[in-house]
C-alpha cells in the first residue's frame, strides 16, 4: 500500500477533495498534517469526515508541530501524543533537529534541510534517529514549488541524506505535502521522481513501510512499558 502521512490539512470540504484525488491516484493511505493551532479543532470533525470517506481511502491526521522553542515542542508533544497517529516536528534549525532525533516521544523530523543550504543532518545526529526510531520526511513539494538553483539545492540535499539514510539506516519516510489536488500525483509519477533522484525501488517500498509501521506502532503506543515490551489484556 503506498502511504502518504503529510497531506496538508484543511476543511472538511477540501480534505474530502484531497482524499478523493489521492484515492484516484492509487493511494491507499493518508495523513492530514495540522500544525498545534489547528490540530485540536481538527479533531472535532474527524469522525464526520471518517463517515465521508473511510470508503474511499484510510486516513488519520498527523500533528505537524512548527517552533523553534524546544521546550514547546516538548510540551505540544506530550499534550498531542495520545490524540495522533503520527507527530512531525517541522526542521531546518539544527538545535530543533537534534531535540527532534534525541526524543523518542516523535514519530518524525520533517524537511531538517528547510531553510539551509546542507541536508540538515550529520552522522551524530543520523545515529540519534536509529538510536530513538525517529524517521526523517522527504517532501516532494519542496521540489514541485522550487525552480532553478532552489530546486537543485533541494535535491542535492535530499541526496545527501541519501547517503547517510544507507549508511546508518535510519527510518526515511518520503510524502507529499499536497496543499491542493493541483499538487497531488499518482503514486507512479511520485516513485518515479525519488528514483530519478538517486533512491532504488527497493528504497522507495522501505520508506512506505517505514510509515506504515509508525501508524501500526502508535496504535499500541498506550500499551508499551518498553521500547518492544507491550502490555496485552489478560484473557483468563
Amino acid at each position: 500500500m503506498f502511504f502518504d502521512l503529510n497531506i496538508k490539512g484543511s476543511s472538511f470540504k477540501i480534505n474530502k477533495e484531497l482524499a478523493i484525488e489521492a484515492s484516484k491516484y492509487g493511494w491507499g493511505h493518508i495523513n492530514f498534517s495540522y500544525n498545534q493551532k489547528d490540530f485540536k479543532d481538527a479533531l472535532e470533525f474527524k469522525d464526520e469526515l471518517a463517515d465521508d470517506i473511510n470508503d474511499i481511502i484510510d486516513f488519520d491526521y498527523t500533528l505537524e508541530i512548527e517552533s523553534n522553542n524546544v521546550s514547546e515542542i516538548r510540551k505540544f508533544t506530550r499534550k498531542f501524543r495520545n490524540k495522533s497517529s503520527c507527530i512531525s516536528v517541522i526542521g531546518g534549525d539544527l538545535k530543533v533537529n537534534r531535540a527532534v532525533l534525541e526524543n523518542i516521544q516523535i514519530d518524525v523530523l520533517s524537511r531538517p534541510y528547510l531553510k539551509r543550504y546542507d541536508s540538515g543532518l550529520n552522522h551524530v545526529l543520523a545515529k540519534e534517529a536509529v538510536k530513538n526510531d525517529v524517521a526523517v520526511e522527504l517532501c516532494f513539494k519542496d521540489v514541485l514549488k522550487s525552480y532553478l538553483s532552489h530546486r537543485s539545492k533541494v535535491i542535492s540535499n535530499f541526496k545527501d541524506t541519501y547517503a547517510l539514510y544507507r549508511k546508518f539506516d535510519f527510518p526515511l519516510i518520503l510524502s507529499s505535502r499536497a496543499e491542493s489536488v493541483f499538487d497531488i500525483r499518482t503514486t507512479h509519477d511520485f516513485t518515479a521522481f525519488f528514483a530519478q533522484t538517486g533512491l532504488t525501488n527497493a528504497e522507495i517500498s522501505k520508506s512506505f513501510e517505514s510509515a506504515a509501521n509508525i501508524l501500526e506502532f502508535n496504535k499500541n503506543r498506550r500499551n508499551l512499558i518498553l521500547k518492544g515490551v507491550r502490555r496485552v489484556d489478560d484473557e483468563a
